[in-house]
């Protein structure tokens, strides 16, 4: 049997609560919806950080950013640091036997040796090298023959289209050969510009305009790989890096990016379609990461990862082709280079949080939450479960003793002063 192809739609800053299928009232997102009735779809799915780089690294690697030195904040224009060129990622992984890549937003490092992004295992590169609110701002294409950059400024009403069409152009060329795509969107990040070829008239106003317009990009790309006979060989995969800023739903969920360990900064859909491998109408509440998607990948393509490297993500693959099969017994959600908080199936403890610019820590509180009762993390029942507070304690410990010493193994990643305020 031939590999699967995989191409995972990574938006950016987008809500749980801003698809159909997750409940949105407001944006309507047909597309999604139904590759959510033709696969599955996860509730309990956390992206492995609350903002943008630290995300990105995770979902890479399958290793918590703190592993790989970008767990502090995002990368900013003036830095010059990013992913270690000698990171295990999922194209890296997949070679030779794939052909690799990355169309959209890298936001991993911008100067050698981290950049461009064929230095991680992608052939081809179409994008940006940080998010379209910074500056300055290009638009580059790297592959085989080095990296060149678009002439003229960046047309951010027609980013999505672009993207979108590059993703199937990069499938049809390599129609004949398993490949993978990571399809790192710049929507629905502000600015928020609506393209004008795309009119929608969305009940959610100018975001809404936005993610309606990537539902129908995925509808499109849907459409041409079933027309490629490509539709039965792919995985599609749907989620988000964070949760929403400015605007965007964060669902039933407490806070939102960068909110430090709530689950709305966090918690984001996840979706996948894989015809006739992944049974349709799937809906699970097992607790799952971005940390999974690359060994997924791996397994579902017949590859296994070094047996020395250590992996923070696991493999959904049984989960997702026979609904069977365990998630994550623990999350842990990083506060920058520190364990701010961790959830079980039932429970979570929150352990740092941000206001008005100061960080908090809130082990002397403390806060626990029962997930099943009270997703919306608004009543701590720490005095009714001792036990379960102390075993919480007992394993947010033993978290902290594990990765936080990592943050010291790196140069130190030091954001501008306004980086509180810009958490990209």
């Amino acid at each position: 049997m031939r590999p699967p192809n995989v191409i995972v739609i990574l938006a950016d800053d987008l809500g749980y609560g801003d698809l159909g299928c997750y409940g949105s009232t407001h944006v309507r997102t047909p597309n999604l919806d139904r590759m959510a009735a033709e696969g599955a779809r996860f509730t309990d799915f956390y992206a492995s950080a609350n903002v943008c780089t630290p995300s990105r690294a995770g979902l890479l690697t399958g290793r918590y950013a703190i592993r790989s030195g970008l767990a502090h904040e995002v990368i900013q224009p003036a830095d010059t640091t990013g992913l270690p060129p000698d990171a295990w990622t999922i194209p890296k992984a997949l070679k030779p036997d794939y052909a690799t890549a990355l169309i959209g937003k890298w936001h991993l490092g911008h100067v050698a040796p981290h950049w461009p992004p064929t230095v991680q295992g992608f052939d081809r590169f179409h994008g940006l090298a940080y998010s379209h609110d910074m500056r300055p701002l290009k638009l580059y294409e790297a592959d085989e023959g080095g990296l060149t950059e678009h002439e003229g400024k960046v047309d951010f009403a027609r980013l999505t289209q672009d993207f979108f069409e590059q993703a199937g152009a990069f499938a049809e060329a390599n129609r004949d050969r398993p490949f993978f795509v990571l399809l790192a969107l710049t929507a629905p990040h502000i600015p928020l510009v609506p393209n004008p070829d795309d009119p929608t008239d969305s009940p959610g106003g100018v975001y809404g305009d936005v993610v309606e317009e990537i539902d129908l990009g995925v509808g499109r790309l849907l459409a041409r790989l079933k027309a490629l006979g490509l539709d039965d060989d792919t995985l599609v995969v749907f989620t988000s890096d964070n949760g929403p800023w400015f605007e965007g739903s964060s669902g039933p969920f407490r806070e939102r990016k960068g909110g430090s360990a709530w689950d709305g900064g966090f918690r984001v859909p996840f979706i996948a379609r894989l015809p006739g491998r992944i049974p349709a109408g799937q809906v699970s509440p097992a607790l799952a990461s971005n940390l999974d998607i690359l060994p997924t990948v791996l397994a579902l393509a017949g590859r296994t990862p070094p047996a020395d490297l250590e992996l923070d993500g696991v493999d959904l693959s049984a989960l997702l082709t026979t609904g069977e099969g365990d998630g994550h017994e623990e999350i842990l959600l990083f506060d920058n280079n520190q364990v701010g908080g961790l959830r079980t199936a039932r429970w979570k403890l929150v352990a740092r949080s941000y206001y008005r610019r100061f960080d908090i820590p809130l082990d002397a509180l403390p806060l626990l939450f029962d997930m099943q009762a009270d997703p919306g993390e608004t009543y701590s029942v720490a005095a009714r479960h001792p036990e379960v507070l102390a075993d919480m304690r007992d394993r947010l410990a033993r978290a902290r003793a594990k990765y936080e010493p990592m943050a010291g193994l790196f140069p130190s990643h030091v954001a501008p002063a306004s980086a509180a305020d810009h958490p990209d």
